[in-house]
């Protein structure tokens, strides 16, 4: 636990020095302190600690909060983004002590290499931290629906929430959630395996309809019914993983590439129902997209798919893959360049991106007509 009482004089000067080498090393900063002007750490003043704060790693912020009234006040009510990942023990402990204190968190970070969350600390978060915008609870394997439910009271100006690996949230929670979060724009759920379901994504789809990146990766209860709900209620998606969703097929694919111009990554790793229909659906849809852009006068060579991840999908063939890689110039399979991921599908091995054709052929044509 950090706070004032156990604060030693020796913490506060190592604190001081760390701070002034970080002031020191910013020529921006460092131009504001005259020579003899600052001597200990209680001569720093607020705008410039403020400053100074921005460069420091989160623990360091905690500590510093313990100097005296002046820098406590300007932490709390100056800093709006706090990360705790770097504490080991007692996370749910810290949480409770400090969190409340700072009045204008926009972005909290609470992602553990091992469990410590508990539902209390989450509803001391969301009854505290009215204007939150970013929260991540990765890994929170102790947390329960009562978490969700208080998040989604307390928290509804989220656009960003992480809670992949939460494996006890139920889908009746997550779609609750989302009733009351309908700002999110980016919603992490890789490896929830009882909240992603075709309930909550249908229920995803109707109320977070500014949703623009969703990870579903290992969310095996996921079909096509509440796939094809995101397709349809959320038009603005632009980054979807699907990777381990043994359960969808080519219709979540389908309404995808229809009814979500922008998408721009789409992760189908191990989806191994999915067939060349699907890849002639995405090819098509840039077709269609272009048409569309070519009429708004927006067209451009950046627009569809970037990433493409069709690893193990082993029914899929070399033609149809072709297809969506012609399709998208920003696809591609050369070297140092790998955004068309085909691990595992030995018979895509003569699908090949324009920049890797172009290249062979640059090969071969030096090798018939060598330099003299």
């Amino acid at each position: 636990m950090f706070g004032k009482e156990n604060l030693k004089t020796e913490d506060l000067n190592l604190c001081f020095e760390k701070l002034m080498m970080v002031a020191g090393g910013n020529s921006g900063i460092g131009g504001n302190m005259k020579a003899g002007v600052i001597t200990e750490w209680k001569d720093i003043p607020i705008e410039l600690l403020v400053q100074i704060l921005s460069l420091v790693d989160d623990q360091t912020v905690i500590l510093s909060s313990g100097v005296c009234r002046g820098w406590r006040d300007a932490i709390y009510f100056g800093e709006a983004r706090l990360s705790l990942s770097w504490c080991n023990n007692n996370m749910n402990n810290l949480v409770l002590s400090i969190v409340p204190k700072f009045a204008k968190l926009h972005t909290l970070i609470l992602r553990q290499d091992k469990p410590q969350l508990e539902d209390n600390a989450v509803e001391t978060i969301a009854n505290c931290c009215r204007e939150l915008q970013i929260l991540d609870l990765s890994k929170s394997f102790k947390l329960t629906d009562r978490s969700l439910y208080a998040v989604a009271h307390g928290c509804c100006e989220l656009t960003k929430l992480n809670i992949s690996g939460c494996s006890a949230f139920s889908d009746n929670a997550l779609a609750y959630l989302a009733s009351f979060c309908n700002k999110l724009k980016v919603l992490n759920l890789c490896g929830c395996v009882r909240a992603a379901s075709d309930t909550a994504l249908q229920a995803i789809g109707r109320y977070c309809n500014q949703l623009q990146s969703l990870n579903l990766g290992w969310c095996e209860n996921v079909g096509d019914v509440g796939v094809m709900s995101l397709a349809y209620g959320c038009p603005d998606l632009r980054t979807v993983d699907l990777c381990g969703c043994v359960g969808i097929t080519d219709d979540s694919v389908i309404a995808l590439a229809n009814k979500c111009p922008h998408l721009r990554s789409l992760g189908l790793y191990y989806c191994k129902n999915i067939t060349d229909r699907a890849m002639y659906s995405l090819a098509q849809s840039k077709v269609n997209n272009r048409m569309w852009r070519t009429v708004k006068g927006r067209e451009s060579d950046e627009d569809g798919l970037r990433t493409l991840n069709i690893s193990q999908c082993t029914a899929l063939t070399p033609s149809a893959v072709q297809a969506v890689c012609d399709s998208f110039p920003s696809l591609h399979t050369c070297s140092g360049r790998h955004s068309l991921i085909m691990s595992g599908c030995l018979s895509l091995t003569s699908v090949h991106c324009a920049c890797a054709v172009h290249a062979h052929h640059r090969a071969f044509s030096a090798f018939l007509h060598p330099a003299h």
